[in-house]
């Protein structure tokens, strides 16, 4: 199959690029034919998505929208397979050249800010389906920025994106609630597939129950105190000031002292410094570390070390991959029941969830004292995390796309909603 890729940037600057760079050799691996366009090629300091050698590629910024969209043309993909974009008018003009599939790792279409999130008077999920109410509700509950210029010229970005997705053969997402979030904006639900479902039988507890026994962990060396870790960028809605705010409690309750590593860098890292110091100097017990963001071969250290990881996520995060990634080291996790962590987080098997409508310091601080206050019940959870992280392998998921994009290449799924 000749299968091209389009996204925003070729450079190694998030989660989507980090997919693309594991995704690629495993088609390539496969034999599958492939190109690459995107739309930048910033910032130059960052790695390129690796491509495998021969592969064509074409860059928006320096050949223009319609050069790149004539040379796409000419290479005749079977498929495009696009993801985060900047420019809606592109991608209106490939749409049309092949068959086209939309992972959608994101709110993309859905939400005028991006965040699906109201912020005020308290912080909480937003479900409603995108549209001109959202105008109305954009400032009182405090969604995104305070210039209207902007929200409107966001409105009409998110607007011609949700249209362009009814021109697509299919939409791919990595969790039940990004499912249902593009159903609720009005796309088919034969359209709109959720790899999780593919890879996973409904119940995920059931499931486990079917599998051979995974090995468990190794066990960590026995200690008094606790290591917990925190990974992402440090921004309000990532949850960090709220995770700092709950150790005290985990710590009364334990009666343990505990660590927490915070790994990442972004706007609010500050703030969360300083809200850090004055816990850890009103309580021993409690130790703060903040080590910037940490190469692979680093993060795996902190994984080897760490009791449980937190992922205190205010807003719906679309999936969550850090958790998964954790529990292949045994690595059990708390968090907010928010967006698509519920896909892979169960309670009592890989860890506990919080009450996340709305999330409260309470709510997580219990969470993380249910996953470490028994240590018979810990090592259940190391088990588990391991064995459902095993489930979200790359190899499962390309089989999983492939079902996807085999029956468009071959005519075999309908024409696109909006032809």
């Amino acid at each position: 199959m000749r299968i091209l890729i389009v996204n925003s940037n070729i450079r190694m600057i998030g989660g989507v690029e980090d997919y693309l760079n594991s995704v690629v050799p495993e088609f390539h691996r496969q034999g599958h034919e492939l190109a690459f366009a995107h739309e930048v090629d910033l910032p130059k300091n960052r790695e390129r998505i690796h491509l495998p050698d021969g592969t064509p590629s074409w860059d928006v910024s320096g050949l223009g929208t319609q050069r790149v969209l004539e040379v796409m043309k000419t290479w005749k993909p079977d498929v495009i397979y696009a993801h985060g974009l900047l420019d809606p008018k592109f991608e209106s003009g490939f749409v049309g050249i092949a068959p086209s599939v939309y992972f959608a790792h994101n709110y993309y279409g859905t939400c005028v800010s991006g965040l699906k999130t109201f912020t005020f008077p308290v912080v909480r999920p937003c479900n409603r389906r995108f549209g001109a109410a959202c105008l109305l509700y954009y400032f009182p509950r405090r969604c995104g920025g305070r210039n209207p210029i902007t929200m409107v010229r966001m409105f009409r970005r998110e607007k011609e994106r949700l249209a362009n997705f009814f021109r697509y053969r299919a939409v791919v997402t990595h969790s039940n609630h990004m499912r249902e979030e593009y159903i609720r904006n009005g796309l088919p639900e034969e359209m709109v597939h959720n790899f999780v479902d593919e890879i996973l039988p409904p119940d995920p507890v059931r499931n486990l129950i079917s599998l051979q026994p995974a090995q468990a962990p190794e066990e960590k060396t026995a200690r008094s105190r606790l290591n917990l870790l925190f990974v992402g960028r440090m921004e309000s809605l990532k949850g960090g000031g709220t995770v700092i705010e709950a150790l005290p409690a985990v710590v009364a309750r334990l009666e343990r002292p505990i660590r927490l590593f915070l790994a990442g860098d972004g706007p609010e890292r500050g703030v969360w410094e300083q809200k850090a110091t004055r816990i850890q100097a009103r309580n021993s017990r409690i130790k703060f570390e903040f080590t910037g963001w940490l190469d692979k071969r680093l993060l795996e250290l902190r994984y080897a070390e760490s009791d449980l990881l937190v992922v205190p996520s205010l807003w719906p995060e679309p999936f969550g991959r850090i958790g998964p990634e954790a529990g292949l080291h045994g690595v059990p996790v708390a968090a907010f029941a928010v967006g698509g962590v519920t896909d892979w987080l169960v309670n009592g098997v890989n860890g506990f969830l919080a009450p996340g409508d709305p999330p409260t310091v309470a709510g997580l601080a219990q969470a993380i004292a249910k996953c470490l206050e028994n240590p018979a019940l810990h090592e259940q959870l190391r088990a588990g995390a391991v064995r459902i992280a095993r489930q979200f392998s790359i190899r499962l998921h390309l089989e999983a796309l492939i079902k996807v994009l085999d029956p468009i290449n071959s005519g075999d799924l309908g024409k696109p909603v909006g032809n």
